[in-house]
C-alpha cells in the first residue's frame, strides 16, 4: 500500500512529465507560437489526450461542438455531407480543428475523420475560452480559409 507522500510524489511527477511533453509540442504549433511560457504551461495542464484509429470519426458535421482539437500524430481529413466523402481539407501534426463551433457557437461545419491512427490533444470549451481568448482574433482570421471549401 502506498503512503500519502509517495502517492502525491507519483501524481506530481506524472503531471510534470505531461506538462513538459505538451509544452514542447505546443511551442511547435504555429497558431500558438506567440503564447508565453506561462500560457503554454496552463494549456498543457488543461489538454487531454485522445487516440483514434484510422477511419474513425473525430467530429461529425451538424453536431454541437464543445471541443477544440490539435493533431499530435497522424493525419485526418475533413469532408462535407453534401460533397460525399471527398476530402475538402487535410490535417497533419500541429494542425488544429474544431475551433469554428467554439468561436461561432454553431454546429460542426464538417466531418473530420482519421486517415491514419492519430493522437490528438483536446481542449474543452471552457478552457478554450479561458486560455485561447487572446487568440480569438487570429483564429477568426483563419476562418476565411475554410469558407473557400464550404462553397
Amino acid at each position: 500500500m502506498l503512503d500519502r507522500n509517495t502517492f502525491n510524489h507519483i501524481v506530481k511527477e506524472a503531471s510534470q512529465k505531461k506538462r513538459a511533453k505538451y509544452e514542447n509540442f505546443l511551442a511547435t504549433v504555429p497558431i500558438l507560437e506567440n503564447m508565453d511560457h506561462y500560457e503554454r504551461s496552463k494549456m498543457a495542464d488543461a489538454v487531454k489526450e485522445k487516440k483514434v484509429k484510422n477511419g474513425e470519426t473525430i467530429i461529425k458535421q451538424g453536431e454541437q461542438g464543445d471541443i477544440f482539437y490539435i493533431l499530435v500524430e497522424g493525419s485526418a481529413i475533413a469532408t462535407l455531407n453534401e460533397k460525399g466523402s471527398e476530402p475538402v481539407m487535410e490535417y497533419n501534426s500541429g494542425d488544429y480543428f474544431g475551433e469554428l463551433a467554439l468561436l461561432k457557437g454553431e454546429p460542426r461545419a464538417a466531418n473530420v475523420l482519421a486517415s491514419s491512427d492519430c493522437k490528438l490533444i483536446m481542449l474543452e470549451r471552457k478552457s478554450f475560452k479561458r486560455l485561447l481568448g487572446p487568440l480569438d482574433e487570429i483564429l477568426k482570421r483563419n476562418i476565411a480559409s475554410y469558407n473557400n471549401f464550404m462553397k
